[in-house]
């Protein structure tokens, strides 16, 4: 890794497009109802809690996440095909995460492609954003 080769800017943007994709993909127009139900919770419990501080660490964490992957992009030979790759397949690995751990707390398999999914994605776009701002 060569840390010169991280664009911060860049970065930051692959952090707000994993904030993005989350909004839509949870959105009852996409997969919110049924992560509602698989989650066993309601509107009224999701509309009451502390949206600030879900919010500021979503953001933080996809911050996190982006930096990380920028790490390992941090590479001359880094494009926008090996960013999207990367991203892929890092979210294979985080998706091997949540559902062990999803299997652990009795879940089922459509909660777990719902957040699975959700990480394959993000992460792919976040990887191309990457490799394709060099």
């Amino acid at each position: 890794m060569n840390a010169s080769l991280i664009n911060w800017p860049a970065v930051f943007v692959a952090a707000l497009s994993g904030f993005a994709v989350g909004g839509i993909w949870y959105s009852p127009a996409l997969f919110g109802k049924a992560w509602l139900a698989d989650s066993k919770l309601t509107t009224e419990e999701v509309q009451q809690v502390n949206k600030a501080k879900i919010f500021g660490f979503t953001f933080i964490f996809s911050l996190i996440m982006a930096a990380n992957l920028a790490a390992f992009l941090a590479e001359p030979k880094t494009d926008i095909t090996w960013g999207a790759t990367a991203g892929f397949l890092a979210g294979i690995w985080t998706f091997g995460a949540i559902a062990t751990h999803s299997l652990f707390e009795l879940k089922g398999w459509r909660y777990i492609f719902i957040n699975g999914g959700y990480s394959i994605v993000s992460l792919t776009i976040m990887g191309t954003i990457l490799g394709s701002w060099r």
